[in-house]
């Protein structure tokens, strides 16, 4: 079998993965068992841990293997009883299989305890990281490694964990939305965390600005524990702006990353982000997104992972809402209140629960398919937005805490902090720029 590329393993490949690992177990060559590898079941952190004697050390290796991409792990998934057999296999083995050549060295160190290898050097510092800041280390076959997650294809070999990693097992529901949310958008994500808190479901996002950060805060401020999902290492808190926010998730809920300690924010790493959110959840709510969001891949692959993806309507005239129109039009659950998120998650009772699916060898099939459009062909389903001219700082306030939904002017007087004579001539002026208008119950914002 050829691994030096990447594809499905197929026909004799599949014959060749069993016969190794069979020639793996039974030639009586170092074996999962003999290394004296001591399995942590807790997920803690531990102290005095060592590199090649213990499980988190393995999985640690594992999970640096030099190009190992997500096609070659599925592999290993598939013909071997646990990944770590693969750290077992003598060299003929492993050069059998057609390995990389860069892998199969990084194994051979390990056996060896080469520590002056400089890929096990690396993993020794990310061990020593962990230690330090409490991160616990689930994987692959830890009993907190949740089942929901470990069903998609491309689930990570662990993951890095800051708080309560049992958490992880729980039902959630994953929100996502806009970072450039409005106030409405913020308070739904707020109101409709809280609600699903207290139905049983732990809220999962990705610690954005915006609707997750709404989402994370209306758990928490409601006395419930929320998951975030981030794109960097735990260790990290991105963006700056929720470093308390980020605080609160830790000492409340849980901190979680597929990406190791002192992993810095890449633009590249938050889809990988949003397969585990997906991956996490038994349904995506998507509160706000406009037509180039980062939120609707979050909903592709949910529909691609079989989950169910819910999205909340907005305004016609709101640029945030029109992800979530195009969203329903394409088959996914339009939600005014928890009761339809339960009513449609409900729709699929008689079958297995998420959490307690079994670890998958196969993808699973995807239920719906889902297009994004790319950002060169998006074509705004409305004119675009009017030239914004340039406003005075009180205006400015004003459009800011309009919504595209009306609101009173008692309601502006208070997020503004404006008088109401004040209020009014800054509601005239920007109405004859054409930003806001008159509508019954206050003023909408236009633009």
């Amino acid at each position: 079998m050829d691994l030096s590329r990447e594809g499905p393993v197929t026909g004799p490949s599949r014959f060749l993965w069993h016969n190794a690992a069979l020639m793996n177990r039974q030639e009586g060559t170092q074996n999962v068992e003999g290394m004296n590898i001591m399995h942590s079941r807790t997920g803690s952190p531990q102290a005095d841990t060592s590199l090649f004697s213990e499980a988190d050390g393995a999985w640690l290796t594992l999970s640096r293997l030099p190009k190992m991409g997500a096609r070659r792990w599925q592999a290993v998934k598939d013909h071997l009883q646990s990944p770590l057999e693969l750290l077992a296999m003598n060299t003929a083995t492993l050069r059998s299989l057609s390995l990389p050549q860069e892998t199969c060295d990084v194994i051979a160190a390990w056996q060896g305890h080469d520590s002056g290898h400089p890929i096990l050097t690396a993993v020794a510092d990310i061990y020593a990281s962990c230690r330090a800041h409490h991160i616990h280390i689930v994987s692959w076959d830890n009993e907190l490694y949740p089942e929901a997650l470990a069903a998609i294809h491309d689930a990570p070999l662990l993951l890095y964990v800051r708080g309560d990693a049992s958490l992880l097992g729980r039902p959630q529901i994953g929100i996502v939305g806009s970072r450039g949310a409005t106030r409405a958008g913020l308070g739904h994500a707020r109101e409709f965390a809280a609600a699903l808190s207290e139905k049983g479901y732990l809220v999962t996002s990705g610690l954005a600005l915006g609707v997750d950060g709404a989402a994370h805060d209306g758990a928490l401020a409601a006395g419930y524990p929320t998951l975030a999902v981030i794109g960097t290492g735990v260790d990290r808190i991105y963006p700056r702006q929720h470093k308390t926010l980020t605080e609160r998730v830790i000492a409340q809920g849980a901190l979680v990353s597929d990406f190791p300690p002192g992993t810095s924010a890449k633009a590249a790493h938050f889809p990988q982000r949003n397969r585990i959110i997906s991956g996490l959840s038994r349904g995506v709510l998507v509160v706000e997104a406009s037509l180039r969001s980062g939120s609707l891949i979050t909903a592709r692959l949910a529909l691609e992972q079989g989950r169910e993806v819910f999205a909340i309507p907005g305004s016609i005239h709101n640029p945030q809402a029109r992800g979530c129109h195009q969203l329903i039009r394409q088959g996914a659950a339009l939600v005014e209140q928890v009761a339809d998120i339960e009513e449609e998650l409900n729709a699929w009772e008689g079958m297995p629960a998420a959490a307690s699916e079994p670890k998958p060898t196969r993808k699973p099939e995807a239920a719906l398919t889902l297009s994004v459009p790319a950002s060169k062909s998006v074509k705004p389903a409305l004119p675009p937005a009017p030239q914004m001219p340039d406003l005075a700082e009180r205006e400015i306030a004003v459009l800011g805490a309009l919504g595209y939904d009306p609101a009173s002017t008692d309601e502006l007087c208070t997020a503004t902090g404006l008088p109401a004579d004040e209020l009014m001539q800054s509601l005239l002026l920007l109405e004859l720029e054409g930003l806001v208008d008159s509508a019954p119950g206050g003023f909408q914002r236009l633009a």
